[in-house]
């Protein structure tokens, strides 16, 4: 079973619009979910989502928040299993950034659940990468 899914983007925004689009709770809530989230280690955040999204909650602790890198946990509401979320950002020499998108750890839920949570997991990342494109869309439209 495959247990890495990896997500690759370029945009055009330098890093540090992305960066907080990512970070940010407020941003976080306009392009995601509804987010009580803060980019600073050990601080354990919770994302919940609307009923039409299904009315799922998700909880973790931000493992990791240095420059362009930010990693943390994925539980999703009425499971225990823990798996592992990482972003990162590099800058492009056009002024603009590569994101990499990487969710690990989904072979530890159990059997058959592993292989129905990579398939949602990996739909819904590149569900996610698409609203963060139309918020930045948005955003510079708006400005």
């Amino acid at each position: 079973m495959k247990d890495l899914i990896k997500k690759e983007r370029v945009f055009t925004q330098n890093i540090d619009v992305i960066w907080n689009a990512i970070t940010k709770a407020e941003e976080i809530s306009t392009w995601f979910i509804k987010a009580d989230f803060k980019a600073e280690k050990g601080y354990k955040y919770t994302f919940t989502a609307s009923e039409d999204k299904g009315c799922l909650t998700i909880t973790g602790e931000v493992k990791e928040s240095s420059p362009y890198t930010l990693v943390y946990t994925w539980i999703v509401e009425n499971t225990s299993t823990e798996t592992t979320v990482k972003w990162n950002l590099e800058s492009m020499e056009d002024g603009g950034t590569k994101l990499c998108l990487e969710h690990s750890g989904i072979s530890n839920y159990a059997g058959d659940t592993a292989v129905k949570m990579f398939e949602s997991f990996d739909g819904g990342w590149d569900g996610c990468i698409y609203g963060l494109l139309d918020y930045l869309k948005k955003e510079v439209n708006a400005g």
